[in-house]
């Protein structure tokens, strides 16, 4: 009140000249008088953006600083630590495998945010097992149940359709003292007889298709955690499967993506309004404070604060991060389970039916040809019907939503090339069919709008040479076909960070 009396634009303060705004000095005294009558009270998601935007607004009064302390102090203390810092818990007891130092660390950071209420994206690179560290998360939460008395309510995982299979084969694998349900496929339990199965389990695994299409039966039920992998697929919020997912109840939540912002800054709003909605804003706030200023005139202030919001709830580590390269052996090799579509399961026993009424028909060498002829059909229907059938037919089917994929090894291949691209890494993708090869040029080409080079033996050695040189300079195309015949040996390609094997035999 003094220094509004003033009314002068320079004071001097404990031996310091400072400029006086006189709305900010009215602003204040506003907001001390109202606190005398009404004092504000925080909830912890206000205190926090507080906490860490390190630059905000109560009340229409600037804060220049904030501090914390008790409980809180603790929480921003683990927060702001990050895994690195995070008090590392023993590995599950029930877990079957031995995990890695940086992954015990995940699973441990995920546990941490789960006790205080808080949703986490994984979004560690490709590879790093991020599926892993969250089945360890489930038997750490699970065993906290047991030791509190409680029952626990069944985890949901939301998945791609083409990796549904892999979900229940890695919790088989890893943890199986877990029992795990598949609601998937035209045979799936519909109403109270879903429900009830859902309570027997610990994991029901289902697709991003079925949380729309059985919004109903998913809604009804109280989950201990929603676990959405490939996350991106919500990261358009107005989308109806992004709207459906975000109303399913759970007491945690947990999104795993390698990408978690791919073109706009509104797919993270998307991803951490279904973590912890409300926490940055409604989309309209995020856009003004946010979007706006960052991606149209490169705020570096406001991009500050969103990195200062977002980063204790994203946990992104690459190969190269010198706390997991040490951990890891010198190559990673992965095994991918693939669903099939319904039209390649379709044309698969069709092949099988076929085929084993020739066999039973034939005899000597005549029935190992047919053995190997069989092999090789039903190769060609996995990596795709339009392979097999040979008929021109596109790649890509008309669906509900869009385009649909005929192969779900193809879908598969596309997720994880698309969370490799985002991430600046180059990819060589191996096939043993030239035919093949020459089908997932033309689909990579138009999924990703970019050059897809292919190598195969009907390739000129002055244009071969010249592929390699253009793949192995910085600028070059980033994904590289080569049919296994030509291009299996005698090639120096090190700008590749991935090898896929599209058909192993």
């Amino acid at each position: 009140e003094r220094l509004a009396r003033l009314k002068m634009p320079l004071v001097q303060i404990r031996g310091q000249w400072a400029v006086l705004d006189p709305e900010q000095i009215e602003a204040a005294i506003k907001f001390w008088e109202a606190q005398q009558k009404t004092p504000t009270e925080l909830s912890l998601q206000e205190a926090l953006r507080l906490l860490l935007a390190q630059q905000e607004q109560v009340a229409g009064v600037d804060v220049a600083g904030v501090s914390a302390d008790g409980w809180l102090a603790d929480l921003v203390e683990g927060l702001l630590g990050s895994a690195g810092k995070m008090v590392v818990l023993p590995q599950p007891a029930a877990f079957s495998g031995q995990l890695r130092p940086y992954q015990q660390r995940g699973f441990s950071w995920l546990a941490f945010l789960r006790n205080w209420g808080f949703g986490a994206c994984l979004a560690d690179d490709m590879g790093l097992g991020k599926t892993a560290q969250t089945i360890a998360y489930l038997l750490a939460a699970r065993s906290t149940y047991a030791t509190s008395g409680r029952r626990a309510n069944p985890a949901l995982v939301i998945c791609p359709t083409s990796v549904v299979g892999n979900w229940q084969r890695e919790i088989g694998r890893f943890a199986p003292a877990l029992q795990a349900m598949v609601h998937h496929g035209g045979e799936r339990l519909r109403g109270e007889d879903f429900a009830e199965a859902a309570r027997q389990h610990d994991v029901v695994i289902s697709s991003y298709a079925l949380a729309r299409r059985d919004a109903e039966l998913l809604l009804d039920i109280d989950w201990s955690d929603v676990i959405l992998d490939e996350a991106q697929n919500i990261k358009n919020p107005s989308a109806k499967q992004t709207q459906t997912i975000r109303k399913l109840p759970a007491e945690f939540r947990i999104a795993l993506t390698g990408t978690p912002v791919e073109n706009r800054l509104n797919e993270l709003w998307s991803i951490m309004h279904f973590l912890n909605p409300g926490y940055l804003g409604s989309q309209r706030e995020f856009q003004e404070r946010f979007a706006r200023p960052i991606e149209k005139a490169g705020d570096e202030d406001a991009a500050r604060q969103l990195r200062g919001l977002t980063q204790p709830f994203i946990l992104r580590r690459v190969k190269t991060d010198p706390a997991v390269i040490q951990d890891l052996p010198e190559k990673l090799e992965m095994t991918t389970y693939c669903t099939l579509t319904a039209e390649q399961a379709t044309l698969y026993q069709a092949v099988v039916e076929d085929s084993l009424k020739q066999v039973e028909e034939s005899e000597g060498i005549e029935r190992r040809g047919l053995v190997l002829a069989t092999l090789l059909k039903l190769k060609q229907v996995c990596n795709h019907p339009a392979q097999f059938l040979a008929d021109g037919s596109p790649a890509m089917q008309p669906g509900v939503d869009g385009p649909e994929h005929r192969s779900g090894k193809l879908a598969r291949l596309n997720e994880m090339l698309e969370e490799a691209l985002a991430e600046g890494d180059r990819a060589l993708i191996f096939t043993q069919f030239a035919e093949m090869g020459e089908l997932l040029k033309r689909q990579l080409q138009e999924a990703f709008g970019q050059e897809v080079l292919f190598l195969h033996g009907g390739t000129p050695l002055k244009k071969r040479d010249e592929m390699v040189a253009r793949f192995q300079s910085r600028r070059g195309p980033a994904l590289f076909i080569l049919s296994l015949k030509a291009g299996g040996a005698g090639l120096n390609l090190t700008a590749a960070n991935y090898v896929f094997h599209f058909d192993r035999w």
